[in-house]
């Protein structure tokens, strides 16, 4: 991580660590580093406004046009950085994070975040501001282009959703814009919650974070599924019938094993992370497929899916990446793929997957990379794997002030009983 950059963009609390300077420099950034042209969209929170503006100003006063997309999910960046020809694609939003924080994340021309390099390379020009010539600054462009969005991921499945009822929790974010209209036009019944954005709800006891809410509602009304996606649109967590959580391990299993099926599995491999659970792996192992594993973080699952030519990664926390149709994670296009999946079975049938027990467990600290390099940490996760029948996973997080811990055994309650003692020896330091 960089000294803006971490694992998914620039982020923080608005107008404390990313205010309209820091977005002013960014743009002036994506100038200097050769951008003639850049997009610029955002989620729906009430500083989205403010930076969208500021990143702008930087671009244009360096000499580089914008165009101004305005409210749309992150994916729809990515996708228009390329249909558009642009530079970069810039999203302003803090993903799943709460309504107070905002971010930047920043996509390379193929509509892929940028790599690390790219990012230490962009951070180096936020040192410094260079000014265009009077009338060398470049243009601002207002448009909107979400229905072309709108129109591609409609054209990613060739059949109707009628007969499906699918209850889509919106996250009060950006997919407000897509996920409904999609869904209809394509036959399926709709049952809409949190999909009234004020700009200060986003995220808040709903969504992807939240899907208990979906799944009370799929009971209620007797759906086929539940849709829940996060306040930018990349992440899906879906419910089944039943009202059961299926998280991005089990539609990352689910949607390899039908692509093998349908022979669109190149290499017959799959990429997942470190988190992925162990029962996944062995679950893909039983079809005859190979799960890679990539570092914590939605752009390393891409990077090592374009050096195994793999056609689906993703992580549990519901990035899905589906490489023949897009080239980032896209909740509402996977959710797409998934519901083609759920007209021919049950979810419930689909995700009947036995994974490990896992404890997780996230800690708000003041110094995350002091604790992440401390020895004692080590010293401890070390004594701690000794005769541990499973995994013991401790991270820094690249997006908040926070240390996860991640602990997989057979054995439940032994697993939470080693999650908690590092816990303890984490807040000591």
């Amino acid at each position: 991580m960089g000294l803006y950059f971490g694992t998914d963009g620039i982020r923080g609390i608005a107008n404390r660590q990313i205010t309209p300077d820091l977005a002013f420099k960014c743009g002036n950034a994506l100038a200097q580093a050769g951008a003639d042209k850049i997009v610029i969209g955002r989620d729906t929170r009430q500083s989205g406004d403010m930076l969208a503006v500021s990143l702008a100003s930087g671009a244009l006063s360096g000499g580089c046009d914008v165009i101004d997309v305005g409210i749309v999910p992150t994916p729809c960046i990515a996708y228009l950085t390329d249909v558009l020809d642009c530079r970069f694609g810039v999203v302003i939003s803090a993903s799943h994070n709460p309504p107070e924080f905002n971010g930047i994340k920043v996509f390379s021309s193929l509509g892929v975040k940028l790599a690390d390099e790219e990012e230490e390379r962009i951070e180096k020009f936020m040192a410094t501001t260079v000014l265009a010539d009077g009338c060398a600054t470049g243009k601002y462009t207002q448009t909107r282009a979400v229905e072309i969005y709108r129109n591609f991921l409609s054209d990613t499945i060739d059949e109707s959703l009628s007969g499906l009822k699918i209850v889509l929790d919106c996250s009060n974010g950006a997919t407000c814009k897509t996920a409904p209209k999609v869904f209809s036009s394509l036959g399926a019944e709709t049952v809409l919650l949190s999909c009234r954005a004020d700009g200060k709800n986003i995220n808040r006891n709903c969504g992807s974070l939240h899907p208990e809410f979906a799944a009370k509602k799929v009971v209620e009304c007797g759906a086929d599924a539940g849709f829940c996606f996060d306040g930018d649109g990349d992440r899906l967590i879906a419910v089944d019938e039943c009202g059961n959580v299926v998280d991005g391990d089990k539609i990352l299993c689910i949607l390899a094993k039908e692509y093998k099926k349908k022979g669109l599995l190149k290499n017959d491999c799959a990429v997942g992370t470190s988190h992925t659970n162990m029962g996944v792996e062995k679950a893909l192992q039983a079809d005859g497929i190979k799960l890679l594993h990539a570092d914590i973080g939605d752009k390393y699952v891409n990077a090592l899916m374009a050096s195994s030519r793999a056609e689906i990664g993703g992580e549990q926390s519901g990035h899905i990446i589906i490489r023949h149709l897009l080239s980032t994670g896209d909740g509402v296009l996977t959710a797409l793929q998934l519901a083609k999946v759920i007209k021919q079975a049950k979810l419930s049938q689909l995700a009947d997957i036995q994974l490990y027990p896992q404890f997780n467990l996230d800690l708000v600290v003041a110094d995350k990379m002091l604790v992440i390099n401390h020895e004692d940490l080590w010293r401890n996760v070390a004594k701690l794997s000794d005769g541990f029948d499973g995994r013991i996973l401790v991270r820094a997080s690249g997006t908040e002030p926070k240390i996860r811990i991640m602990t997989e055994c057979r054995d439940a309650a032994k697993g939470e009983q080693v999650g908690k003692i590092l816990a303890d020896i984490i807040m000591r330091i």
